[in-house]
């Protein structure tokens, strides 16, 4: 007796075979994104920000809040943070919700200030808030994110595990970033509500107005070259990770590719064998 199901999830093998080859192919493409990445970190040379050129750039320095945030579920202070929210499946956790602050923040590296504006950025930060929590009733800390972010739909749908992470970067912290330098405007406004006022209580420039005027360059995400990455991790270990990473795509795509196509083929021959 020929059996034309496959023992995964109930599906045709056809069906399966066809989605290994193609996840594979996919995985394989993503492997050369990651290897493209890394290179551009090993052969972008690190810059100092006072004489860095405008386009991309290698930059290290520690960072300091132009406004200062309250992370959305540790209520820590902060600069810069990034949530995901996912829900468990069979397959493990699948994100269903990703996040992230937008409020541009300073770096410094002794030389000279540049402004962060982080949209878009792929982020390498430290590991924080890590909490599986089963739902629909979520702790306070959540369910009024979800409420903030209407995301009550979402919950709805996923009565099971949830699990929430949330990762920031702090004032001082040291990073790494490669991104696109542009030159700054000639003034950029501080607004009312920054934690820190350009002057003090003594009339002397505050530390925000000094990193204002120490401000060479804005560092974004380019338009023609979208790569920008901001790692707390060291360039060699982010380096060593993304070769890793690109190394298992580029070999385990292929691989996958293959099996899929040849389990289609057993599967096919199968079929016209059983008839």
């Amino acid at each position: 007796m020929i059996i034309h199901h496959s023992h995964f999830f109930g599906l045709p093998d056809p069906l399966m075979a066809g989605a290994a080859t193609v996840f594979g192919a996919i995985t394989f493409w993503r492997g050369f994104g990651v290897w493209r990445e890394r290179s551009l970190i090993k052969n972008t040379p690190a810059a100092k920000i006072r004489s860095m050129a405008m386009g991309l750039v290698e930059i290290n320095g520690t960072v300091e809040p132009r406004s200062v945030l309250s992370a959305p579920f540790s209520g820590q202070p902060c600069l810069f943070w990034e949530v995901d929210i996912s829900a468990r499946s069979k397959n493990g956790w699948n994100v269903i919700h990703r996040n992230a602050s937008g409020h541009p923040f300073f770096i410094s590296d002794g030389t000279a200030a540049a402004l962060v504006f982080p949209q878009g950025a792929q982020c390498k930060l430290m590991p924080g808030v890590e909490e599986v929590c089963s739902g629909p009733s979520f702790p306070p800390c959540y369910a009024d994110y979800i409420k903030e972010e209407h995301l009550q739909l979402v919950s709805f749908l996923n009565m099971g595990s949830m699990r929430f992470r949330e990762r920031i970067v702090q004032d001082g912290q040291r990073v790494f970033i490669l991104g696109t330098a542009m030159p700054r405007s000639h003034s950029f406004a501080i607004s009312d509500g920054d934690e820190m006022k350009a002057t003090g209580t003594d009339g002397r420039p505050s530390r925000l107005a000094a990193l204002d005027d120490a401000t060479t360059a804005i560092i974004r995400r380019g338009d023609n070259e979208p790569t920008f990455v901001i790692s707390q991790e060291s360039e060699r270990s982010l380096s060593l990770d993304l070769g890793l990473q690109a190394a298992a795509q580029l070999v385990g795509g292929p691989i996958l590719s293959l099996i899929g196509l040849g389990w289609l083929l057993a599967t096919f021959a199968a079929r016209r064998g059983g008839h």
